[in-house]
């Protein structure tokens, strides 16, 4: 069965909206009427994928250099683009520039020097140490 006539209808009769609000029924609400007050760990998960291979793809086509580092600097790198968000993300200009120029320990000392450091507390210091330590 063709299920995108039903789709189409859904998305008319739901409209779009990026941002949550409460549906007539009073539940938190996003997106063509998905319901976020209930969400499967599978629904979860496939964010989660999803999400994060969005935020690597970004990652790569800002920050070229960060093919060139290791493993455990790029998941540092990209765990900090999912958290946060790539736009925010860049805005580490100072960190950024340590991690391209290779001075790790300064790139980790500019994480730490942050709100996002002091709001996400022991996530950013192991961060911070993946990329010191690489």
């Amino acid at each position: 069965m063709d299920l995108e006539p039903l789709r189409a209808h859904i998305r008319s009769a739901e409209g779009y909206r990026d941002k949550p609000y409460r549906c007539p029924a009073g539940k938190l609400t996003i997106g063509y009427g998905t319901n976020i007050e209930q969400i499967s760990r599978e629904e979860a998960e496939w964010l989660l994928r999803h999400r994060l291979d969005q935020a690597i793809a970004e990652v790569h086509r800002r920050w070229p250099w960060a093919e060139r580092m290791s493993d455990v600097r790029r998941q540092a790198l990209y765990d900090m683009a999912y958290n946060m968000g790539v736009p925010t993300l860049a805005q580490f200009r100072k960190m950024l520039g340590a991690m391209e120029a290779g001075d790790y320990a300064r790139a980790a000392a500019e994480a730490l020097d942050s709100l996002w450091a002091r709001q996400v507390g022991q996530r950013a210091r192991r961060i911070a140490q993946m990329i010191r330590e690489g």
